[in-house]
């Protein structure tokens, strides 16, 4: 379930995630990673709103034959609540060094001038507010649902009751359980490029800095860092990262692959490093997470704390993770080219394709934003190309009556009608089918059939997205995740990622975020708004 897009099939070989279906409702988007399965059934040709219905109705009667949750039990509730907050503890280095000492943090902002020795905490007249207690909580899920038919409803009982689903806060602490001058941190980034790395990369630096930690670097392109003799630790200070976000890509490099968990935690106790913060998606949390394990295996005293990058949205839980508002914003440029392509030429057809392999929020959102797209598919909804219902009819339907049309497509929609390969990348992900070119040739096919002359430009802007520098929306999220990375790992927590929750900051371990994919929910109120604004049919 999980794609491993930054390490070796050694790492991916020694990773378990479980994927637990009966908590499918409780841990993500509701409906869609069930409805994704029947849904995606060449036998199921009923509307997508019975579909649903269906899906809701099953998950909700496999909810209660969970043996996980026997809602028979009067004390359901509280039982569940304490297994969640059980799920979601975050590890600590005290799990398995019960006498690590704590001592004051040496992160005050009260204290303004540069300060040479502070390991027993800055100086201060006064005591600052400014810490996070450890028992501050963040709500997971903040609406309460009256109802199963609601719109994008997360019930865990038919009754859809009200559960209370609280995760551990972001943010400095008043004790630190590493002494900044015995700190060596490492910054590593995994898997493809992403606008905001180079902002993350660099609050990280600035932050440990302001601990007073002098010991920083960069490992080069992803965890292949840690076993190619030929690639050198990047040493790291505000002086170097002062201006690397006014420029797309890493300014450590990324890949994808990479040597053993074993071999990594090996270099990291060769080299005497005992902070890592790893940027990357599923697929390089999981790695994180097995080295994080191995360190508590061996008793080596490491803080491994991940930041979600995936550009996809993919990442459970979250409002949204860096890269995403930048990618959105990009994309409006290449549906804005289709459109006055579309728009200028006699029948005139422009499709986009955009980054989504298993989700299809950047389409979803980019299409909803711009106001120029008749058509929008992404994986998590079937459809067909051709017959009475399919996007084909449509199309030459727009065609008739507008004259034009523009077509957004996510890069894992309608892998189901291209012939299948057994080809992998790197990072052993599946390698997809062109959906762009095929929906590009099959329209040119279908319109010379029905002797209707179009003209179909066909762009894609993926590289160009991917390679530009954050907005300031991503680069506020860049800069308040590479601060809370530091704190997090201060703290003493390690096999934990960050991430924001309801618009609050906070820790979550890593299994937790990386079980599967996040992915559209057909029947949530944003895929809702998408339809509205595009006006488009099912296509099934």
């Amino acid at each position: 379930f999980v794609a491993m897009e930054a390490i070796s099939p050694a790492i991916s070989s020694g990773v378990s995630v479980p994927y637990n279906k009966s908590s499918v409702l409780t841990q993500s988007h509701g409906l869609s990673s069930l409805l994704l399965r029947k849904a995606r059934s060449p036998a199921n040709h009923s509307s997508i709103s019975s579909r649903i219905s269906l899906v809701r109705a099953s998950a909700i009667q496999h909810s209660k034959t969970s043996a996980s949750i026997d809602l028979t039990d009067p004390n359901w509730k509280s039982k569940y609540e304490r297994d969640f907050e059980q799920r979601f503890s975050i590890p600590h280095v005290t799990d398995v060094f019960p006498d690590a000492e704590a001592i004051p943090s040496t992160f005050c902002l009260k204290m303004r001038s540069p300060t040479e020795d502070f390991v027993g905490g800055y100086p201060s007249d006064e005591e600052w507010h400014g810490y996070i207690n450890n028992n501050d909580r963040v709500l997971l899920k903040v609406i309460s649902y009256s109802s199963p038919t609601s719109a994008g409803a997360q019930c865990i009982d038919p009754d859809c009751s009200w559960v209370e689903q609280w995760i551990h806060r972001a943010g400095p602490r008043e004790k630190i359980y590493f002494r900044p001058e015995q700190v060596k941190a490492a910054i590593i980034t995994c898997g493809g490029l992403c606008p905001g790395l180079n902002d993350v990369i660099r609050h990280i630096v600035i932050t440990l800095e302001i601990y007073g930690v002098k010991n920083i670097v960069g490992i080069p392109f992803g965890y292949r860092g840690f076993s190619d003799k030929d690639l050198t630790e990047m040493p790291l200070s505000r002086k170097v990262v002062q201006n690397i976000h006014l420029s797309g890509g890493s300014l450590l490099g990324v890949s994808r692959g990479g040597p053993s968990v074993s071999e990594i935690v090996d270099s990291l106790e060769e080299r005497g490093i005992n902070m890592l913060f790893v940027l990357g998606g599923n697929g390089t949390h999981a790695g994180a997470n097995a080295i994080h394990n191995e360190c508590r295996k061996r008793k080596v005293k490491v803080a491994v704390v991940g930041v979600p990058k995936t550009i996809d949205n993919d990442i459970l839980h979250m409002d949204k993770t860096f890269g995403f508002d930048t990618a959105v914003e990009e994309a409006q440029r290449a549906i804005n080219s289709a459109y006055i392509e579309a728009h200028s030429a006699y029948h005139g057809i422009g499709v986009v394709k955009l980054m989504g392999r298993n989700s299809g929020f950047i389409a979803m959102q980019a299409s909803l934003a711009s106001g120029q797209v008749d058509i929008c598919l992404i994986p998590e909804v079937p459809f067909n190309l051709h017959g009475p219902h399919g996007v084909l009819k449509h199309l030459k339907y727009l065609i008739e009556t507008k004259g034009s049309a523009v077509i957004c497509v996510a890069e894992g929609a309608g892998q189901n009608l291209l012939e299948k390969t057994n080809a992998k990348d790197a990072s052993g992900n599946t390698v997809l089918g062109d959906f762009g070119v095929h929906i590009q040739q099959e329209t040119k096919k279908y319109f010379k059939e029905v002797s209707i002359p179009i003209d179909v430009k066909y762009i894609d802007p993926t590289y160009m997205i991917r390679a530009v520098r954050a907005n300031a929306s991503d680069g506020i999220l860049c800069t308040v995740l590479g601060q809370n990375a530091v704190h997090g790992a201060f703290a003493g927590y390690s096999g934990i990622t960050v991430g924001i929750i309801n618009t609050h900051y906070a820790y979550l371990p890593i299994p937790e975020v990386i079980a599967y994919p996040k992915s559209v929910d057909p029947n949530s109120r944003m895929w809702h708004r998408c339809l509205t604004s595009t006006g488009q049919p099912d296509f099934i």
